[in-house]
């Protein structure tokens, strides 16, 4: 177990800029997903944890030993491959391996180094390219040669910043079968701003947004919180901008020549347009929401080794979907109402206060371990003005009735003067 707690980072400088703001986490062993924007302080956060930047306060324990005091303690047993990765273009890609398991001190235990490159070459998939010069190599290729290097020595935890940044489709699938495998037996960090991959390889992720920790959850509950929340339907341009200043757009894409529009709307009631239906939720919908200050995800607990039974939920209390369980209905177990937050007064330019989430009680989480981990602000307090009406398209005017062109009679061509048949001689 990977424990984060209150860490700090300032950067010197005029004015000063801190660059995390208290972050404490729990990262158990598998895949973890690390999911923000560009700038929200997930590099930072990595180079603290893989001990080669230095934190302004706090702590980071792995299995019990403190890795920010003792950073010897930690290598031996890191693999970490960092968003930019430098290689010398001039060796090939066994070489350069070899290069980087010298300088980082792994040994082959027995086997001959020639045969320990080979063997992580060939995990990769790079053993038909080993021959080859870096300066040669793809991206793809290149950051398969850098988790070669960081998977080298069996390392207990790996951190692999922004790995898919710039691949395309068929080798970004083929990074996600390799980390899927690392994670089996180890702790993965995965630190990216993609929601597809955090989606696809994480069972556990935290969300960021200017150096705070501002979710804990798992793909399953962020999209169960959403669900029928998260409403799609066409719009005209007017419409959409109209969308945009009063309810929070998720999506916008263009199909067709049409705006296709998904807008996650808390208290569940569909915009006021022809068209808009509740969808199924994405964990980006999720992840947006949360980005744009319209939604807190809740930390749900750590999956337990005893199976978990599966949720009770009051008559008066909407189920909420779980991961692989299906939720029981029943009268006998009320759980209690989270207290409602109270609404600031409406701003002056005519859009809704914000209003802010009311955390869920802790005694309410022991309670229910399985049940809703979610807690969502309440709906705007401000009625959007309404939507200008589109004006009905006016009637074509009537055909023009134009007079007849008389068409001349074309000049006979040679030799047919006198007729058809000639002149007759």
């Amino acid at each position: 177990m990977l424990e984060i707690r209150d860490l700090v980072k300032v950067y010197p400088g005029y004015p000063p800029v801190t660059a995390l703001h208290g972050v404490s986490l729990d990262i158990p062993q598998g895949m973890f997903g690390l999911l923000g924007p560009n700038g929200a302080g997930k590099s930072t956060l990595m180079r603290v944890l893989a001990g080669v930047l230095e934190a302004t306060s706090g702590s980071v324990t792995l299995d019990g030993v403190d890795v920010l005091a003792k950073p010897e303690k930690l290598w031996p047993v890191l693999g970490y491959l960092p968003q930019e990765f430098g290689f010398y273009g001039h060796l090939t890609g066994a070489q350069m391996l070899d290069f980087l398991l010298t300088m980082k001190g792994v040994e082959a235990r027995g086997r001959d180094r020639k045969n320990l490159v080979g063997e992580l070459l060939e995990r990769v998939n790079l053993a038909q390219a080993a021959r080859r010069r870096v300066r040669e190599y793809s991206g793809g290729m290149k950051q398969r040669l850098g988790i070669a290097q960081a998977i080298a020595g069996d390392p207990k935890l790996i951190i692999v910043d922004e790995p898919t940044a710039g691949l395309d489709p068929e080798e970004r699938h083929r990074f996600y079968r390799i980390l899927a495998e690392l994670a089996e037996d180890r702790t993965v960090i995965l630190s990216t701003h993609i929601v597809e991959d955090v989606a696809v390889l994480c069972r556990r992720l935290a969300m960021i947004r200017g150096g705070q920790v501002v979710a804990r959850t798992t793909p399953a509950a962020a999209r169960a919180a959403l669900d029928g929340r998260i409403f799609e339907g066409p719009a005209t341009m007017e419409q959409l901008k109209w969308l945009r200043d009063y309810f929070c757009v998720t999506q916008a894409v263009l199909m067709e020549g049409i705006n296709r529009v998904r807008v996650y709307q808390p208290d569940g009631t569909p915009p006021a347009l022809p068209g808009f239906a509740a969808v199924a939720p994405t964990l980006e919908d999720a992840y947006l929401a949360v980005m744009r200050g319209n939604a807190t995800l809740a930390e749900p607990p750590l999956a337990a080794a005893a199976p978990v039974a599966p949720p009770v939920v009051t008559g008066a209390t909407a189920p909420v979907a779980t991961a692989d369980v299906p939720p029981v209905v029943t009268e006998e177990a009320p759980t209690p109402e989270p207290a409602a937050a109270t609404p600031e007064p409406a701003a002056s330019n005519g859009h809704a206060a914000e209003v802010e989430a009311v955390p869920m009680p802790l005694e309410a989480m022991e309670r229910e371990p399985a049940a809703a981990v979610v807690e969502l602000i309440p709906a705007m307090t401000v009625e959007p003005p309404a939507l200008p009406s589109t004006p009905e398209p006016e009637a074509p005017p009537p055909p023009v009735q134009l007079p007849p062109i008389p068409i001349p009679t074309p000049p006979p061509l040679p030799g047919e003067e006198n007729g058809p048949e000639g002149d007759g001689r």
